[in-house]
């Protein structure tokens, strides 16, 4: 069985389905997380068999983010990637902000992943490093505006990742990294994206696996610094 082991959380698809495949590749045991059934995963799972585990998580319930603890022991995972999240309302004017959708989107993609990360931050070895799948869109200073739901989603959610760095995971001997994975052409993405699901994760695992100090950082798949 392999040394290395990497969590995903928000395996089922898209970005979260090609990272655990490439994770695979690269000889890592994979505990790859989904909310529903996902038939992608499972046949990711047979044809990598037996380095892919696939678990139920939703980052929004905390017994279900608990499960995952029996899976890994203590001071064991290399990498912990977060990747849930939602896109949200169609219409995120500024003029339409509502405060019930406002705040079921921060909770799945800022507090969700945050406290996921933080129940789990006790498998990852000193010298591991945390994944937190946000988005350049969530840049204030590389901002068009608009989009408002998704974008202070993703604001909030690197905020959060800096609080988990600088009063849990530095401490430990962990790294966390705000990540950008690239305009993907997924579902979310759409098919005009710039990027495939294949160049986005391979530079996200580079990215992940040429860590060689604990920091908290915005990099974008390539390997290039986001401004917050």
């Amino acid at each position: 069985m392999s040394e290395k082991t990497a969590i995903v959380i928000g395996a089922s698809r898209g970005i979260g389905l090609g990272l655990t495949k490439e994770l695979a590749r690269r000889g890592y045991k994979v505990i790859a997380t989904q909310r529903g059934e996902s038939e992608g995963l499972r046949e990711a799972a047979r044809q990598y068999e037996p380095a892919i585990e696939i678990a139920k998580c939703d980052v929004t319930d905390k017994n279900s983010v608990a499960g995952l603890k029996g899976k890994c022991g203590d001071g064991s995972v290399d990498l912990l990637i977060v990747n849930a999240g939602v896109w949200g309302p169609q219409d995120q004017s500024l003029e339409d902000l509502d405060r019930e959708k406002m705040a079921d989107i921060i909770e799945t993609n800022a507090i969700g992943p945050a406290h996921a990360a933080l129940a789990l931050l006790p498998l990852l070895k000193k010298g591991g490093t945390v994944g937190m799948m946000t988005s350049k869109m969530g840049s204030i200073a590389d901002s068009s505006g608009g989009t408002n739901y998704y974008r202070v989603s993703k604001v909030a959610q690197n905020m959060l990742s800096r609080s988990l760095f600088e009063q849990h995971a530095k401490d430990r001997g962990v790294g966390v990294l705000s990540l950008h994975p690239g305009w993907v052409q997924t579902d979310m993405g759409g098919p005009n994206a710039l990027i495939d699901v294949d160049t986005s994760v391979n530079g996200l695992l580079d990215v992940l696996e040429n860590e060689s100090e604990p920091r908290h950082a915005f990099i974008a798949y390539d390997g290039q610094t986001v401004p917050w």
